[in-house]
């Protein structure tokens, strides 16, 4: 049986970016040794969620990646021999940033990174300001311990990237997430909101026989109430844990990979497959075709 321990933490970072990195380290090295394999942090966990208004004193905040920050992690994975999942704000080159995940192996040693392809523009989420649209492609990462996709927050809503990703050999989906509730919205819309969320993300555990990792940050800032709820599924969909919606916490769950052979064979979805019929995929709309 081909099992992995999983570790989350959902966090409320602060204002002060070598507090908040100080802090990861510290949930990092508490869940290593509760037995997390493969950890994933929140997105844009260095930083409050300055895409909450357009200021450009904010892309002070990017990094390289590869640089001084993930060279810095590597060492902490090294160590603790834990793959790293990490999702940060890069500095690509002069005046063009990404919302970039690193992963680095158990090893210490970088394998890569995924830039986020779907860039929302929206109250609150001014991501188009600060962000260009992700150039990698969709991308698997071969850990020591499993064989993982990430995909970012607006693109968990596409289940065109779940698939692909899914197709490229991916046993576990992460999403790095920052998603809350507006302060005066009411309780039920807030409710419909999550509860879509979730559903869209177990869908593609279903659709895909993937389990999936979703970690969200939590805590009040600017006019949102980040939601938490960080949860994780078998590939099923079944929800194995999920977070409260107003506190910090860490959690390491083991999922059972074989398992993807087993539900794939009973609900063999890509089997059945009609490749041939997807082209109008391509399209952004499709008009009446009566």
């Amino acid at each position: 049986m081909a099992t992995v321990k999983i570790g989350l933490a959902q966090l409320a970072p602060g204002a002060v970016v070598s507090e908040n990195i100080v802090k990861a380290k510290n949930e990092i090295k508490e869940l290593a040794a509760a037995g997390a394999q493969i950890i994933c942090l929140q997105e844009l966990f260095t930083s409050l969620y300055f895409c909450e208004k357009e200021d450009y004193a904010h892309f002070d905040l990017a990094v390289n990646i590869p640089g001084h920050l993930t060279e810095d992690f590597a060492l902490l994975a090294k160590e603790l021999e834990v793959v790293l999942v990490l999702s940060l704000f890069e500095k690509a080159a002069p005046g063009l940033y990404y919302n970039t995940t690193a992963v680095i192996d158990a090893d210490g040693s970088y394998m890569g990174k995924y830039r986020k392809n779907h860039i929302p523009d929206d109250p609150g989420y001014y991501e188009k300001f600060y962000f260009s649209p992700g150039d990698t492609g969709y991308k698997t990462f071969t850990t020591r311990y499993a064989k993982l996709g990430v995909l970012i927050c607006w693109d968990q809503w596409y289940p065109e990237a779940a698939r692909i990703t899914s197709l490229l050999g991916a046993e576990i989906l992460f999403f790095p997430t920052a998603i809350g509730w507006h302060l005066h919205q009411d309780a039920q819309t807030n409710e419909d909101q999550f509860q879509a969320w979730q559903t869209i993300q177990r869908s593609h555990a279903v659709a895909n026989g993937v389990c999936v990792v979703s970690v969200n940050r939590v805590g009040t800032e600017a006019g949102t109430k980040f939601w938490g709820g960080s949860f994780i599924t078998n590939q099923y969909g079944k929800i194995l844990y999920q977070a409260p919606h107003d506190a910090e916490t860490r959690h390491v769950e083991t999922l059972d990979l074989d398992l993807s052979d087993f539900y794939r064979k009973y609900w063999p979805f890509l089997r059945d497959r009609r490749i041939d019929t997807y082209s109008p995929l391509m399209n952004r709309f499709l008009a009446d075709n009566k």
